[in-house]
């Protein structure tokens, strides 16, 4: 069958050629190749197969392998160490929706020349599929970790070498030429040739893209995996090899140039995240700096000896960052004081308001928001402009990557605590917080009629960012959030077909533009519980504190237990 390409003409995007030999798997080699345990639960297979049906994988799937694809898998957390079901009162339920999570996150893999490389954006076939027929670089981290912690690494070491290949390829958009170190936001598998069988990879640098951004993070994300699967498997061959290095030496390349910026933090359009549209998060915003730091340490670890040059520009970057960050956007009730107090139009080195934010442009939101107890990383920071949203992804991956001290980590978790009905609500989890409404919204987002209060990015909720609650919470020693979540999430996640997000105020209900199956909502709840049950699943998604990158002198505050900084 031909993959169609309504989605972009061929001319506009990139392809990829065969650059290695692959032996076509007949059905006995498959199984030895892709081995899972399998399961019986027939009343699931059959309710996610009768959903889901088995005509909509042809497209981009290898034909149909009925061991796998109907198979699934026995999941690791439902079970006890006799292979039984757990006995507690929820254990059958629970059981049922970790099976169904699985039924489901096998029926999304993607195979390329008889290999499995990533998993679809989603798999509901009820709406037009626009991009969501796609293996996107951010969608797939969830899913990657899901299949490295029930020891299946095959697809994920697949997703990485191929990715390192597209980057290879250039990238126009109309008559500009994006840079080197480009990662692909997602690709595609495309049959050109039905009759022989011949396949090739379509990659979006952005060129295709709604709004035409390239995705900043993709690259981020790249070397992140790249060491969650070096550290999962402990072998370091892949992360060593000469396409792997030279991948993340392009990426570097193009993070550590240099221009006209004055501050560490890298520069980026609306758009060009997990946020894919306008919402004003353009400038310097927290979840690409955030994600930056981890990546920057990942890639510490990853990088040959030989590599001195980009250690020591790192080490640098490293620690101008994480002071930036810590100077300009921590958050807690005294600093919060401080800038409401703040003088104007100062021109000095000794300046206090550097950015010569005007307190008056604080939102009123804010003052009845933060808690006494409790603190959070802003959304960004630029000339004259402080976002005080609270960004979920941004805030977990500083305390994953250790950005945050100590102190700040568990004041993060305070302040999720402390404010659980707006953050968490009737469904985990608030991508970000506020919502925009009226002439804010109308302005800020150009109107855009998927981005509406409590929706979507607009302060909808994320069954994805499950994951990163429950790792920070298990880092932190406070496992007791993340069961709660947890919970919350299990009252509805599976009967509602694990949509992409919901909306409303406390996230009650099914996003009204939401995909149901939308894959990463499934590998975000696997990965979720597996984390809750085996903590040392953590060593893939968490770095070990290194206090000699950080240079601020950090100082008590006498009103609150979160720290500030000392300028």
């Amino acid at each position: 069958m031909v993959l169609s390409s309504t989605i972009a003409p061929r001319s506009k995007v990139t392809e990829l050629t065969d650059d290695t030999k692959y032996d076509s798997l007949n059905l006995e080699q498959k199984k030895k190749a892709w081995p899972m345990e399998r399961h019986r639960s027939a009343e699931v297979s059959q309710a996610i197969l009768s959903k889901i049906g088995h005509d909509g994988f042809q497209l981009c799937h290898q034909p149909q392998i009925p061991e796998i694809v109907k198979g699934g898998c026995t999941p690791i957390s439902s079970c006890d160490p006799s292979g039984e079901f757990t006995a507690d009162s929820n254990g059958m339920h629970r059981h049922t929706i970790t099976d169904a999570a699985w039924e489901a996150l096998k029926q999304s893999i993607v195979y390329f020349k008889g290999q499995p490389i990533g998993t679809l954006a989603a798999i509901d076939k009820s709406q037009a599929e626009l991009n969501y027929d796609q293996v996107f670089m951010r969608d797939f981290v969830p899913s990657a970790l899901a299949f490295l912690m029930k020891g299946e690494p095959t697809i994920v070491k697949n997703f990485l070498v191929e990715t390192a290949r597209l980057q290879s390829r250039e990238k126009m958009v109309d008559l500009f030429k994006l840079g080197q170190g480009v990662m692909p936001a997602s690709f595609k598998v495309h049959h050109s040739h039905p009759t022989k069988k011949t396949e090739t990879l379509l990659a979006d640098f952005g060129e295709i893209a709604i709004g035409r951004v390239a995705p900043v993070d993709s690259g981020l994300w790249w070397i992140f995996l790249l060491r969650a699967y070096t550290k999962y498997t402990r072998d370091s061959s892949l992360a060593e090899s000469p396409h792997c290095q030279r991948a993340m030496r392009l990426i570097l390349k193009l993070w550590l140039s240099e221009g006209f910026d004055t501050s560490p933090a890298l520069l980026c359009a609306d758009g060009c995240s997990m946020i894919d549209r306008r919402m004003g998060i353009y400038g310097y915003p927290l979840e690409i700096q955030a994600l930056f730091f981890m990546a920057l340490r990942c890639a510490l670890s990853l990088l040959k000896d030989s590599d001195d040059d980009f250690v020591y520009q790192i080490t640098k970057r490293i620690k101008a960052l994480s002071y930036h960050l810590h100077s300009y956007y921590w958050l807690d009730f005294q600093r919060l004081n401080d800038i409401y107090r703040y003088k104007t139009e100062e021109y000095s080195q000794t300046a206090l308001n550097k950015f010569n934010v005007i307190p008056e442009s604080i939102p009123d939101w804010i003052f009845d928001f933060m808690p006494s107890r409790g603190g959070y990383f802003i959304g960004n920071v630029s000339p004259a402009r402080m976002d005080f949203r609270w960004f979920c992804l941004g805030n977990f991956i500083a305390i994953l990557s250790c950005l945050a001290t100590g102190e700040q980590a568990e004041a993060i978790l305070d302040l999720v605590e402390e404010r659980w009905k707006e953050l968490i609500g009737e469904m985990p989890l608030k991508i970000c917080y506020p919502a925009m409404e009226n002439q804010e919204w109308q302005i800020v987002t150009g109107c855009d009629p998927k981005n509406t209060r409590w929706s979507y990015h607009n302060g909808g909720s994320w069954p994805v960012l499950l994951w990163l609650l429950v790792a920070v919470s298990v880092k932190l020693g406070r496992p007791h959030i993340a069961r709660d979540a947890v919970e919350l999430m299990e009252r509805r996640l599976a009967k509602d077909d694990f949509p992409e997000y919901y909306d409303g105020k406390t996230g009650r209900y099914i996003g009204k533009q939401s995909r149901k199956f939308q894959t990463w909502s499934v590998a975000g709840y696997l990965v979720a519980k597996m984390l809750l049950d085996d903590p040392s699943n953590l060593r893939a998604v968490s770095l070990e504190d290194d206090g000699h990158i950080r240079e601020p002198v950090l100082k008590r505050s006498n009103s609150c237990p979160a720290l500030h900084i000392s300028h």
